[in-house]
């Protein structure tokens, strides 16, 4: 079966196609229209789709596709096969939930950590018999550059510099970076000697917008050997999501 896979996330709408396990084609866009899925629909033979949205309302482009092919809005009911342990189940991001179904799905019977870089950070443990029971919610990587000038009077707003190895700055613009980048890499090296302490055979998953800058951030530390790049860990739960819930 083929399936469409949708993602509606902050800022961005994140949209694939998959023929059971295997990614086919993806796409992502900015804002979605009736006619941004015909050429999905016309090029792949799509027999059902699966949409995940941070946004609560439904915009006219999702119910026309309801009337072409089989549509499920993933919410917190669809397990993907993951015990979960939340305590308030209705509040947890479906991205979150779509990323450790992903996880369980493409690393079966390990540990894993997952850790998503977007709008926020993220992180989440899903164990070997693929028990959840929660994370973490941080600020992400642009977000905390643009709260730095938001609540001063006088520091500028600057953008992320993967180039950037200073300990510390020399100038108000290196001082930023400095805190904000290797803030964002302290905690996560903080993280991960937690749920390592945990559980000492974890695999390390980023995933979102800003997976590779961390992986540069951490490709130096004792951990660089267990880290796993899935920049589509969402999408892809998303797809086992479907799969399970429809087989």
């Amino acid at each position: 079966m083929t399936n469409l896979v949708i993602d509606i996330g902050n800022t961005l709408t994140k949209i694939a196609v998959f023929k059971h396990d295997e990614l086919l084609a993806v796409e992502q866009f900015e804002a979605v229209e009736n006619n941004t899925l015909d050429s999905f629909l016309n090029d792949y033979k799509v027999g059902r789709a699966i949409i995940s949205s941070v946004k609560k309302a439904v915009e006219p482009w999702q119910t026309d596709l309801a009337t072409k092919l089989q549509l499920t809005y993933f919410n917190t009911t669809i397990t993907g096969g993951i015990i979960n342990h939340y305590l308030t189940p209705e509040t947890l991001g479906p991205d979150r939930l779509a990323a450790v179904i992903g996880a369980k799905d493409c690393y079966t019977g390990q540990n894993n950590l997952v850790i998503s870089g977007g709008t926020c950070i993220t992180y989440d443990y899903v164990d070997a018999g693929g028990n959840y029971f929660g994370g973490s919610i941080s600020p992400g990587l642009n977000m905390r550059y643009k709260a730095v000038n938001y609540y001063t009077a006088g520091l500028p707003l600057i953008t992320a510099d993967d180039n950037f190895i200073g300990g510390h700055g020399n100038n108000t613009e290196t001082a930023i970076r400095s805190g904000v980048q290797n803030g964002i890499k302290y905690e996560l090296t903080g993280f991960i000697e937690s749920y390592k302490k945990l559980n000492p055979q974890l695999n390390i998953i980023l995933s979102g917008g800003d997976s590779i800058f961390f992986d540069k951030l951490l490709k130096n530390s004792t951990f660089a050997p267990y880290i796993k790049i899935e920049p589509y860990l969402v999408l892809k739960g998303l797809n086992a999501a479907i799969q399970k819930h429809n087989d």
